[in-house]
């Protein structure tokens, strides 16, 4: 099993949410986040007055998948959240050893 982060633009989630259903994702998690990579925050003008804002809003979305899915989850967010600009975002991939269903103690994919 995997268990996979994207970092990505607030603007792309409905459509990386909507495409991963369409491959079989059965669920997902998603959090506000901010933070900086490459671009290292930018910078505002309100009321005349230039802002620098350090950290940009990002969304973080966490799924964990039978591993035969993880080439399927990667390529579908990288064509959904990409625009080939800096801040797309980043996509991490971990092992996952084990999960479980609370509700009826499954484990392993059965509990995906």
């Amino acid at each position: 099993m995997k268990f996979i982060v994207a970092i990505i633009k607030p603007s792309k989630l409905d459509g990386v949410r909507s495409a991963l259903m369409d491959v079989g994702v059965e669920g997902l998690t998603t959090s506000e986040v901010s933070g900086f990579g490459r671009q290292k925050g930018h910078t505002e003008i309100y009321r005349g007055a230039e802002y620098a804002i350090n950290f940009v809003p990002k969304i973080k979305i966490e799924v964990a998948i039978p591993d035969s899915l993880q080439e399927k989850v990667v390529e579908t967010v990288m064509k959904e959240a990409g625009s080939e600009n800096i801040g797309d975002g980043k996509i991490f991939i971990y092992e996952l050893t084990d999960a479980i269903r609370i509700r009826t103690g499954e484990r392993g994919e059965n509990a995906l």
